[in-house]
């Protein structure tokens, strides 16, 4: 018999932001953390504070788990506990891991949805936060209400790797960005400039950017590349004075350097008419 609306297993930072943000929302909450002395602060907001995670698992329809891997993950998992309940695995991990622990929650009669969070703790609860979802439909169905506490809840389809692979893919797009900006920094600050006076030119420019990859997207859909904005062979002459303008100001061109080095390839493969977009043959060929 079930007691509670939902159960988190994990009360590092971001579980506990995630049940700290179903409290507010006004849901029965059940917690379980190895360290019991981590459910204090949510018990004080009217959590129950599970004695054992199996009993954590049978108390509630729906258990949301976001530990610290996929290993520590499958020691708290009780299928017998969980049997005929909807879980949500929010831990980070590959998409191969999403679908063995979908297939192993099949077998046991689990309805299984993975997840992926886009935002730190401090954002879960805002609406505009966006969480990512696959896996089950019945699962996202049964569990929507609750997973709208957190932010925006998108679905990504049945497989129940989707969600991760698409978390990695955003994390890596965040950190090339981010180290773009970076780089840029660097370049401009070694003469005198402040980050303050460069980011709002570099945030307008993103804007431009972006209108870059939306040109490029039916173009990596149908593999076809034509270089209408500039060619490859014109924009490797220009990274050229990015490499210089690094090395003259003893700035690591190691990122400069990474992009000569596809557009050269591009080139060299009798593509230098084509616009950049083709650089994800490169990409998928190393794949």
């Amino acid at each position: 018999m079930t007691e509670y609306d939902v159960t988190v297993l994990g009360l590092g930072q971001m579980g506990s932001a995630l049940a700290a943000a179903l409290l507010r929302a006004g849901h029965r909450t059940a917690v379980w953390n190895r360290t019991p002395a981590k459910t204090a602060a949510l018990t004080a907001e009217g959590a129950h504070a599970a004695a054992t995670a199996s009993e954590a698992q049978a108390g509630s329809p729906v258990v949301i788990a976001c530990v610290l891997d996929y290993p520590a993950l499958h020691e708290i998992l009780d299928p017998a506990a969980l049997a005929g309940r909807t879980l949500v695995n929010l831990t980070s991990g590959s998409p191969e891991q999403a679908r063995e622990t979908a297939q192993w929650a099949a077998g046991h009669g689990i309805d299984y949805l993975d997840g992926g969070i886009m935002i730190t703790p401090p954002g879960i609860g805002n609406p505009e936060s966006m969480l990512l979802y696959s896996g089950s439909r019945t699962a996202f169905a049964a569990a929507e209400q609750l997973l709208a506490a957190f932010g925006e809840a998108i679905h990504l389809g049945e497989d129940p790797g989707v969600a991760s692979l698409y978390d990695t893919a955003l994390l890596g797009m965040m950190w090339s960005t981010m180290t773009g900006w970076l780089h840029a920094a660097a370049l401009v600050t070694a003469d005198g400039a402040t980050a303050a006076e460069f980011t709002p030119l570099a945030l307008r420019w993103l804007g431009d950017v972006n209108g870059f990859i939306r040109a490029y997207v039916p173009q990596v859909d149908q593999r076809a590349y034509p270089g209408f904005d500039a060619t490859i062979d014109v924009q490797l002459a220009t990274i050229e004075h990015l490499v210089h303008a690094s090395q003259v100001r003893g700035v690591d061109a190691a990122l400069p350097e990474l992009l000569r080095d596809y557009a050269a390839r591009a080139v060299a493969q009798g593509h230098g008419g084509d616009g950049w977009a083709r650089v994800i043959e490169l990409l998928r060929k190393a794949a």
